[in-house]
This record gives C-alpha cells, structure tokens and sequence, in this order.
C-alpha cells in the first residue's frame, strides 16, 4: 500500500469514527426530546425512535473492517464504547476483542456474560486462544477448554506454557506439511484439495515421517518450477527457523532482517511445532514501541485514555512522586544559592536556560541509547567509544549555544564575565546530559530493569538539579 493510498485509508477511518459520534449524539438528543413529550402514543414514538437509531449504527459497524471497529471502540468514552458494542453482532465478537488494546478489552469483557465470552471465544484458533485466556474469567477458560478436541486442547496448554515475550506464546499452529520424496505436481494437487490455506502461507514446510523440519519450499519455487521436479531438489534445506524459548523480539527483529514473512519453530530435537508469521511480529514490535514510550515517561501499563480517574491515578502516581522528590531536591539546590540570587537578579533568569537545555539533550542521548540497546547495537566492546563520542558531541553543543546565550546574556546585561560563565554552565551541564544518558539506560540494564523506564524523569532531575548547581556555583565564584 502507497503512502497516499495509507493517508486516505486513516483519513477515511477518521470520517467513520466522526460519523459514529455523530450518529451517537443524535441518538442522545433525539431520545431526550422524546422523553420530555408527553402524549398517548409517548412510549411507542420513543422505542421507535431508539431503535431507528440503533438500526442505523449497526448498519455502520457492519461495513467496516473488525480492526477498525476495534479502533473506533479504543476511541469512545466509557458508555458509548459499551453502547456501541452492544450492537456489534455475536460472531465478529472474537475477532474485535483480538484487535482492541488490553485496557479497552478489559473494559468490553466485563461487559460480558458467561454465555457472550464462550460463543466469542469458540471460533478462534489456539494461539489466539492463548492471548485471550489471560483476560476471561477461571470459569469460563475452564469450560471452553472442555469444548475443545484433544489436539487443540494441547496446543492452547503448549502457548499457555511461555512467557509471553517468547516465541512460543506467540506461533501459530496452523500451517501446510509436506513431504521430500514427492514431485511438485503432487503437491499443488494437494493444495488444490485444501481448497483454502493458512493466513500469511508464503512458503511450505517440509518434514520427515517423524515431523523433524528438512526444509521449507517457497510458493514462488512451487509455482515457477517443472512439476516432475522432486521437493528436495527445489526446497530451501536451511531456513532461518526459531526454538520457543527464545526471546520474541529477538525473532521480530530476525523477520526484519531478512523480510521474512512466516518461519519455522522447532523444538531443541528439530521437530516442527509451529510457526510465526509476519502479523504477529508487526504486533509485537508496536507494542514495543508503544512501552518504550510509556516507559519513558513513567508509566507502569498501558492507559485507556477514557479509563476511571482512580485507575489513571494508580498508573500515574509512583514516578511523579518521584520527580516530586527530585523537584524539591532542585528546589534545595537553589536555596544554596539565595544570597547569591539576591545580590544578582539576573541568575534567575537565566538559570532555567541552563537547566532546560541540558534536559532536552540528555533526552535525546538517551532516546539513541535505548533505540540502540533495543536493536542490540550496544555492547561490552563498544561502550567506551559511544561514551567519547556523545561526549564529544555535548561538548561541541555546548560550546556552540553555550557561546550564543552568553553573547544574548552580555548584550541583555551589560557582562562579559556573565556571559562566559552562562557559556561554561552550559558547556558543563550539557557534558553532564551526555554521561547520564549514556550511564541511565545502561545501569537500569545491568540491573535487569527496562531501559527506558522512567529515564525521561531521571534525566530531568539530574540535568535541572546539575544545571542549577553548576550555574549558580560558577556564577558565585567568579561573579560575587
């Protein structure tokens, strides 16, 4: 899909969502002029006119897509989020509650009786099962792994069994098998008989008898090739392939290294027992993303954005407390320096400069520390280099804009001296940004931590607190 092709597909859902709302409000101000009239015929205009409008709304949701259903629910306050999916019909429950972020699934299932969740849940595969069972009540996961056959019964336990950062919370268990010893024309004849294949099928798995993986035979090998051709001679005997233990991100990054779209799992004797596919690591590399910024900022979980405000509290609290603490520390740290404040005003002035800017640098270091660390460009090896360098780079800053504010400061104030101590402030406070968004993500690293947890705050508070310290210091020295 071209870029334009994408702007008009998000600007068509923003029209859907805008349309949506304002089938909602109608429904609301219509149903409120009803409700005042008074008459003989009071109760039947008022149904009426409810179920017209509720007619037209489910009329909407039927024609889009179950992903931008999800979208629009994420984008509803609380009760027209459970208005509107009330009337999303039973068997595309399912594959709605998939798409929707867990804040907001939260939110539609306990919304749901016993009865909704299993009819929901009935039609889903076993991975998908297992992003669910998380999420619905004991009972009810207890009762629909009744209702399933053995082997799927296995699966769901097997996805169930990994963390779920691991690949194996994450394959799919639905994929095409065949065999080495056949011609290619057996296998298109056995794929004409599937009739339909599995979501994201860009390539075959080949297997022994014991299911142990020999191979993967691309479709576009399959399809160019002469059919007499035997399997062995036309497949790829060393796929990148993937063990369920390992690290899910890693597996993600893999798919983007070499643009795979689906892939072998295997167990640690090579047998094939899965596969991942390239919807789940687009999924799992957005998530990432959308932590790390979370993190960054202090957040604990993701946060639907019409959640109670008690619960917002409770995912926002900790790190402000936090920055509170750092804030007063600041605080103190200009307190050190009252007489010197007093005696020249102009500190005051120009001290949240310092501060300010150290801040935005030391945000940017550690925004390229932790981008690098996520794609494991940093190492043992390496460390030392990347410390010189950002180094480096906060010296030449701070030298350059540093020297900037303090020609403004001389011509605002009349001082040379003033001018070269903001230069030096600013050289010094930026150094400090640099080595603390370097050692941040690293340190919280080392300690098995995130490495964007809260270092947004953390940065904040060693460059406001350093900034004030090393201005007015030097200010104090060399000025009074």
């Amino acid at each position: 899909m071209s870029e334009v092709e994408v702007k008009k597909t998000q600007e068509s859902l923003q029209d859907r969502l805008a349309q949506v709302i304002e089938l909602l409000q109608r429904q609301r101000v219509v149903e409120d002029l009803t409700h005042r009239q008074e008459g003989p015929h009071h109760d039947r205009v008022e149904n009426l006119v409810h179920r017209q409008n509720l007619v037209e709304l489910q009329r909407k949701l039927d024609d889009l897509h179950s992903a931008d259903v999800a979208y629009i629910l994420e984008a509803l306050p609380l009760d027209d989020r459970l208005t509107l999916w009330q009337l999303v019909k039973a068997d595309r429950d399912g594959d709605i509650l998939l798409e929707v972020s867990d804040s907001v699934r939260e939110t539609l299932i306990a919304d749901m009786d016993d009865h909704e969740l299993l009819a929901a849940a009935k039609d889903m595969d076993a991975d998908e099962l297992a992003d669910l069972a998380s999420e619905l009540p004991r009972d009810v996961v207890h009762e629909l792994m009744e209702t399933l056959d053995g082997q799927q019964r296995e699966r769901v336990r097997s996805a169930l069994s990994y963390d779920e950062e691991q690949v194996g919370a994450l394959m799919d268990f639905e994929m095409v098998t065949i065999r080495e010893d056949v011609s290619l024309e057996v296998v298109l004849r056995y794929l004409r008989r599937l009739k339909e294949l599995p979501g994201h099928t860009d390539k075959l798995f080949v297997v022994d008898y014991d299911g142990v993986l020999k191979g993967v035979l691309p479709i576009k090998r399959l399809l160019v090739n002469d059919p007499e051709k035997q399997v062995s001679e036309v497949m790829a005997s060393d796929p990148v392939s993937f063990h369920p233990d390992e690290d899910a991100y890693d597996a993600a990054q893999a798919f983007e290294r070499y643009d795979l779209i689906s892939a072998p799992v295997v167990d640690k004797n090579g047998k094939l027992i899965g596969r991942l596919t390239i919807d789940e690591m687009v999924d799992l590399i957005r998530e990432e993303s959308e932590n790390e910024v979370l993190n960054m900022a202090g957040l604990r979980e993701e946060e639907d954005i019409f959640a109670s405000v008690w619960k917002s509290l409770r995912n926002r609290w900790a790190w402000l407390a936090i920055n509170l603490i750092t804030a007063f520390i600041a605080s103190r740290v200009i307190g050190l320096f009252e007489g010197s404040i007093e005696k020249l005003v102009a500190l005051a002035a120009l001290m949240p400069i310092v501060a300010g800017i150290g801040g935005n640098s030391g945000n940017q270091t550690i925004t390229m520390i932790v981008r690098a660390m996520a794609l494991d460009q940093v190492s043992t090896g390496n460390t030392s280099r990347l410390m010189r360098k950002e180094l480096a780079v906060g010296l030449i800053n701070g030298l350059v804009w540093g020297g900037v504010i303090g020609a403004v400061a001389y011509l605002l104030y009349g001082s040379w001296s003033l001018g070269v101590v903001m230069t030096a402030a600013m050289t010094l406070n930026l150094l400090l940004a640099a080595l603390m968004g370097v050692l941040i993500p690293m340190t919280l690293a080392k300690m098995g931590r995130d490495p964007a947890m809260g270092a947004s705050v953390m940065i904040t508070a060693m460059t406001d607190s350093g900034g004030f310290f090393i201005f007015l210091g030097l200010a104090t020295i060399f000025l009074l």
